[in-house]
Parts: structure tokens; sequence; C-alpha cells
């Protein structure tokens, strides 16, 4: 996304000359007139991989965060039609429910619930926690799926930088308080959602984790995915042997509304007439070389229930398959040097 975002800026920046026009046509449909060759083999192209597993989870209990939207509520439709019952684990109720009836009504299962989580607040992850550790007798696939981008210098309850605290801190201690759980039903799977923007940083700034210094949004971003990807990879080495497997995974170019962020700043930099214009494009861009909701859901729906991969672990995943993750991610020593410093910032008694 940070690419379709410099894209857009230059293109409506040539394109000053034009701004009180209406006449601009989404990219998709520019494309599909100039070329509908072209057009279609683009789409096949960009939707990548699709998961072909028909294993039922009949019996077995999917926590989703951040499942009222995106790929996440996708992935928890997917998770109901094949019989679990689903945990949609949202700072929003009213959104979350909404989602959950809609999931309901479309796949006839019944058992899709919802529970207040704020990854933004310390306690309100260990308050779900103990919600779900005190109620739930089972626990198969945690998917660490909600995530912010690209937001101004927030910090969180906590006092911590929003994309730090929300992307990795926030799932590193649910994560870590569901252990016991999880290990109980086992085999059973972490998955947490990380991105390839994770391979254009070179790596978790220990002296600066919580960014205080020169704070850059896209390069924030980039680090809590990184962070992702590092955090998956200690968990995993650190539950060899207990059945309990974990990877990482990079869902595609998905226009969600994890852009909302990015269309402020877009507005706050051009003004808001062209603006509509870049957000134009990006969507257009989006549209035609990224992925739609499904189609960025399959390799998290892959991970959670492939047979293929279910004693598979330690692994980063993109397009149903796995992938070379960048330098940095391969960092063993920094995953254990973020594990010892996330536990200290989360604070003890995990």
């Amino acid at each position: 996304m940070a690419r379709l975002s410099r894209i857009a800026a230059i293109v409506v920046l040539a394109a000053g000359k034009y701004r009180h026009t209406r006449l601009i046509a989404p990219l998709p449909t520019v494309l599909c007139i100039l070329n509908p060759v072209l057009y279609v083999p683009v789409r096949r192209w960009a939707a990548g991989g699709v998961c072909e597993s028909q294993a039922r989870m009949d019996g077995k209990t999917v926590i989703i965060t951040g499942a009222n939207t995106g790929i996440g509520k996708v992935t928890a439709r997917d998770m109901a039609e094949r019989g679990a019952r689903v945990i949609l684990a949202c700072r929003s109720l009213q959104k979350a429910e909404e989602a959950a009836k809609e999931i309901r009504s479309q796949t006839g299962n019944k058992n899709v619930v919802v529970h207040k989580l704020d990854l933004a607040s310390l306690t309100s992850v260990r308050q779900f926690a103990k919600v779900i550790n005190d109620a739930e007798p089972r626990l198969d696939v945690l998917i660490n799926n909600a995530g912010v981008m690209a937001c101004p210098r927030w910090e969180t309850e906590d006092g911590f930088e929003m994309q730090f605290g929300v992307n990795h801190l926030g799932h590193f201690l649910l994560t870590n308080l569901l252990l016991d759980l999880l290990k109980k039903s086992a085999p059973s799977r972490v998955v947490t959602v990380s991105s390839l923007a994770h391979a254009f940083t070179s790596g978790i700034d220990f002296d600066d984790i919580n960014y205080e210094k020169d704070y850059s949004r896209e390069e924030s971003y980039r680090r809590s995915k990184l962070a992702n990807v590092l955090f998956s990879k200690e968990l995993a080495r650190r539950l060899e042997g207990t059945g309990v497997t974990s990877n990482s995974l990079h869902p595609g170019v998905i226009y969600t509304e994890l852009s909302r962020h990015r269309e402020e700043l877009i507005r706050g930099v051009v003004g808001e007439q062209l603006s509509k214009v870049a957000i134009k494009i990006m969507r257009g861009f989006a549209g035609t070389f990224g992925k739609t909701w499904e189609e960025g859901a399959q390799t998290t729906i892959c991970c959670a229930v492939a047979e293929e991969w279910q004693n598979t672990t330690g692994l980063y995943f993109s397009d149903c398959v796995p992938k070379e993750t960048s330098a940095a991610g391969k960092d063993d020593e920094a995953a254990a040097r973020l594990w010892d410093v996330s536990e200290r910032m989360v604070g003890p008694k995990l």
C-alpha cells in the first residue's frame, strides 16, 4: 500500500490542472476499456493462492481479532461455514454484533459469539483473556488479525506507540495469556497476520522501540509487521513439542479500513479535491493489482485449517505457501531479544 500511495501522489500532482473535472474513472474501468484482454489475466494473477482444504472444524473453537470487517470478517465466515465455534474479538461491540449476525445468517451457524477486545489497552486484553479462560473449555486456533496502519503518533492506553502497541504488544500479551488453553487443546495453531511491509525495514530499533524520535507512520508500520514475524518465529521455538504451532503470513495488498489513516494523510497534503483523485487512483490500483477481502483471507484460512500444514511451525506464508522472510525476519537473536523486551513492556505475570 505504501507503493500505491506514492504512485497516487505522483499522478495527482501531475494531474493537478484537471482538478475540476468529474470525468475520472476508476482504474479497473479504464483498463477494461483500454485492454480487456489483459484485465482478466492480471486479476487472476493478483488474486493469488486459494485455500483448497475442505477440512471441517466441528467441535473446535477459533478466536479471530478484528473480525468485524475486512479479511478478519471473511475468515470468521469461513470458520463458521466449517462448523467451528467462532469468537469475534473486537474493539467495537456494535460492529462486531452486526458482523456476527450477518455471519450467522449466511452460514446457519449460530455458534458465533462476540467479546470485547481493545488491543490498545492491556487491561482490556487481560479482561478478554480471563473471560475466555474461564468460559471456554478449548481453543484450537488463535488468529491474530487486528491491526492499525499509518496512523499519527498516537499512544495506547499504556503509553506505547500505537502501531507497535496494537499490532505487536497487544497480540503478544493475548497469545501468552491463552497459551495454557491452546496447549490443553493441542494440536492447535496460532496464526499471526503480518505483511510484506516487514521486508522494507532493516530491523527493530531497540534503542527507540517506542518510536519517540523522528516518528514515521510508514516505518512504524513496517517495524510492527517485522515484530509480528519475529514474535511468531520465537513463539514457535518456545512451543516446540507442545503440539501448538505458530506461523505468520502476508495476506496480500488489500484495500481495507486499515487504509483510512493514509487517506487522511493524503487529504492533509494535497487538499480535499485532489485527495479525491488520489484516493480513486489508490483504490483503482488496489482493485486491479491487489486482492479482494475474500482473496486476501485465503492464506489466513489455509494456515488455520489446511491438513498439510498441521505440524508446520515457525514459517512465513504468502499465497497459501511458505515463503522467505527478509533477512531481518530471520534474525533469531533479534526475535529472542524482542520477546524479552516485550515481556518487560507488558508487565510481570503475563
